[in-house]
């Protein structure tokens, strides 16, 4: 039951209602990656339009999630469906996006940063009218 509200009330826990509605009777899986996120586009297209595409996430809905050769292929920049990519040994492994955490990224000098910002070293003069 728990299963059936979030489905009709959220978005944030993988898909809505009405995706799943969509995917079952319109969509076509087209592949997975990594992170079993799972992709479709539609069966059939309509009269004048592509066929529409998206993805399914598995687990909480957050778009950098997608891999960038799946981003590719849900933008229409390339027409084929991605094949399981293998990563190069300088590309790091997916971190969620950490913004409004505290884990956030916070530049030296940052109003938002633990340290104590470094003292203006006299090339800045200060406007006064």
């Amino acid at each position: 039951m728990l299963r059936l509200l979030s489905l009709i009330f959220t978005w944030w826990n993988s898909q809505t209602i009405g995706t799943w509605w969509t995917t079952l009777k319109r969509g076509r899986e087209v592949g997975r990656d990594a992170q079993d996120n799972r992709y479709f586009e539609e069966k059939r297209s309509r009269k004048g339009e592509r066929k529409r595409r998206w993805v399914i996430y598995a687990g909480l809905v957050e778009a950098s999630r997608v891999p960038p050769e799946w981003h590719a292929w849900l933008h229409y920049m390339v027409d084929e469906v991605p094949a399981e990519a293998k990563r190069a040994a300088w590309e790091k492994p997916h971190r969620p996006n950490l913004t409004g955490t505290a884990q956030a990224y916070r530049p030296p000098g940052s109003l938002e940063a633990a340290a104590v910002r470094p003292p203006a070293t006299g090339d800045y003069e200060a406007w006064r009218p």
